[in-house]
């Protein structure tokens, strides 16, 4: 049951001095056996990195021809210690991140295995510092963008999956998670249709699909608006990238505590189990490769949006 393995990581991230090795502890408990965690220093402090596995019975690293998800718990921090006491908002995509982890974990050691192999990784910082954004504050990250994309992303991944709390705007008015159109070296291409599926099934509602911009898919550092750090993958791989969004009706700071919503992300972890299921099995779509070949083939690549481009 996905509800249970959200409270349990709650619960294990709520605490002030929690790190990557009591997660890798929990973890492997769960049954999972290749989990890495690497601490990072950046700019603004520490971070431990917690790098998952779960081999597939017919994954690429082990020989096979499944394809790989990759899944990607996108945040600042878990907590803003000391200014802030307990999780914030914005450590929602760590939480969905490590839940899911001790899902598949447990559906593992139960013989439930799926078909391609499956990468997830966050990082665990519950001391993190704040920053100003508009319309309410964000959290900063001890570590840059680039410093993230380069642990959370392998070239080993054929499809990326970033989820991320997606609530300091005014441009998604809804209670729940949404997704993103599908991006892709620089272009933004149709939502899937098979996401869009999967993800009526795991709420019983309409789907709901958040709006992104040409700002949001280039790297941070270039001085310009950014919804989130939610599309940041998206920079960093040549593989198609969905952002699963973590979101409310109103405003929410990133900072703010209390607002960890358990149910909506019980439902981010069993899409991103559902989605790792069947995309594995060659039934779930990111892109439509056949239009993606016949925009190049039109309009060029856009690959120069995965860059700083002409800092002056």
């Amino acid at each position: 049951m996905s509800l249970k393995w959200t409270i349990e990581a709650i619960d294990l991230l709520s605490s002030p001095k929690v790190n990557g090795q009591d997660v890798k502890e929990v973890l492997v408990k769960t049954g999972l056996k290749d989990v890495e965690v690497k601490s990072v220093t950046g700019p603004n402090g520490k971070t431990d990195f917690v790098k998952v596995w779960i081999p597939g019975k017919e994954g690429k690293r082990s020989g096979g021809t499944a394809p790989t998800l990759g899944i990607v718990g996108r945040l600042g921090g878990i907590g803003a210690r000391p200014e802030r006491l307990g999780l914030v908002s914005d450590a929602d995509g760590g939480i969905a991140a490590v839940a899911t982890a001790m899902l598949l974990g447990d559906m593992y050691s139960k013989g439930d295995i799926l078909k391609g192999d499956v990468f997830i990784s966050t990082h665990i910082c519950p001391d993190a510092p704040t920053q100003p954004h508009d319309p309410v504050p964000f959290m900063g990250s001890p570590i840059d963008m680039a410093m993230a994309n380069k642990e959370e992303i392998t070239g080993e991944l054929d499809a990326v999956l970033s989820i991320d709390t997606t609530r300091g705007n005014r441009v998604i008015n809804h209670r729940g998670f949404a997704i993103s159109p599908t991006v892709k070296e620089g272009w933004i291409l149709r939502v899937s249709e098979d996401l869009l599926s999967i993800m009526s099934y795991i709420t019983g509602k309409m789907p709901v699909v958040f709006p992104i911009t040409m700002q949001d898919i280039t790297p941070y550092g270039n001085d310009v608006y950014h919804l989130n750090s939610i599309m940041q993958p998206c920079t960093a791989t040549s593989a198609p990238v969905v952002g699963v969004a973590l979101t409310s009706e109103v405003p929410v700071p990133g900072c703010a505590t209390g607002a960890t919503q358990a149910m909506d992300i019980d439902e981010a972890v069993r899409f991103s189990v559902e989605v790792a299921k069947y995309y594995g099995e060659g039934k779930v779509s990111f892109y439509d490769a056949a239009e993606f070949d016949r925009l190049i083939s039109l309009y060029g690549y856009m690959r120069h949006l995965q860059t700083l481009g002409k800092i002056k």
